[in-house]
């Protein structure tokens, strides 16, 4: 039995890398984590054997990858509102009902693929790029196996003959499996050009921006800073919008009501920037309504996707309702790192 002291020592560090892997194979934060938790019984329970014929990342991502199988089994993909159907035609009309029996694809904390990274500039940048949401998404489409044989070869760069190896099959059925997991990620979710990192200096100011088009309720300025084809996803709501004019004209009908209504924080997620937006109750208070995932390029912002589910800020270090110390900070244009500071106590 392996000396437990040892083996969080030697197995700890890669925690954050198998949180990412197993998120990418399953499309939820939840059962990410629950799983990780198996993944790590099991190599506790098997570490005594571990020969050193791999190294311990690779042996504990071959587990990773064989609980999330496992794990998968027939169950149905994770999906956003634009992987169900067409845009909705009329964003002043109805939006339908929530879908909440649906199993959504849920967002990753820009901490959880930083830390993957390891604090390697390039590792951070590389995980960003392998959590996005447009990827994850678009990997829900591919059957488990094939899934893995394409998170394996082009996110950790493994060799096919390991990916054959952990998979128990072929070289030849795993270069198989990839290309016909590059052309259907390829049509699914081809690289989008030019989208800036959640760090870049110019990403503040547009959000900036944004969070004021919000805050002032400014459908048309709203409009002004989204690219021509831009996108607005939320759900639970199955209902999905494309199209500049589309986006800002459902914003006016169902989002904006009186200025000041919502407060904009910003966030990270999936690699990309993010807005946690804070709704007025009728006591004046500001409680937590839905984090946006924004796709920014150099032509504005191109994509958001708005969890509409509070139970998500905790994940993100967000408090559950703005304190008046955040609020100050806000009007003021300054900004307070969250804390208990930043937490109401009311």
């Amino acid at each position: 039995m392996a000396d437990d002291g040892e083996f969080v020592r030697l197995t700890g560090p890669y925690r954050s890398e198998l949180l990412v892997h197993c998120y990418r194979m399953l499309g939820s934060l939840d059962e990410a984590e629950d799983l990780v938790q198996e993944v790590y019984l099991r190599a506790w329970r098997s570490f005594d054997r571990f020969e050193g014929r791999a190294s311990l990342r690779t042996w504990l991502h071959r587990i990773a990858t064989n609980v999330c199988l496992t794990g998968l089994g027939a169950r149905r993909r994770r999906p956003l509102p634009s992987g169900l159907g067409a845009p909705a035609s009329d964003p002043e009309g109805p939006v339908g009902p929530a879908r909440p029996e649906i199993e959504w694809l849920q967002p990753l904390p820009g901490a959880w693929a930083d830390a993957a990274g390891r604090g390697d500039p390039a590792a951070v940048v590389a995980s960003r790029a392998g959590v996005r949401l447009a990827l994850i998404a678009a990997l829900q489409h591919l059957p488990a196996r094939q899934r893995a044989v394409l998170i394996l070869r082009d996110v950790l760069g493994w060799r096919a003959a390991e990916v054959a190896e952990t998979l128990g099959t072929s070289t030849v059925a795993v270069k198989s499996m990839l290309q016909r997991a590059r052309e259907q990620i390829e049509r699914l979710a081809p690289e989008e050009d030019g989208v800036a990192e959640p760090d870049d200096p110019g990403v503040r100011a547009l959000l900036d921006q944004y969070a004021a088009a919000f805050e002032n309720a400014d459908a048309a300025a709203l409009a002004d800073l989204l690219t021509r084809d831009a996108t607005l996803e939320m759900p639970p709501f199955e209902a999905w919008f494309a199209g500049r004019g589309h986006v800002a004209r459902f914003a006016a009908a169902h989002i904006f009501d009186a200025p000041g209504d919502l407060r904009l924080v910003p966030a990270s997620a999936n690699g990309r920037p993010a807005s946690a937006a804070y709704l007025r109750g009728s006591d004046g208070a500001y409680r937590a309504h839905c984090l946006q995932v924004l796709t920014v390029t150099g032509g504005g912002i191109s994509g958001v996707v708005a969890f509409l589910d509070p139970a998500l800020f905790p994940r993100f270090g967000l408090p559950p309702e703005l304190s008046s110390e955040r609020l100050s900070a806000l009007a003021s244009g300054g900004a307070v790192p969250f804390g208990p500071a930043a937490v109401s106590t009311r």
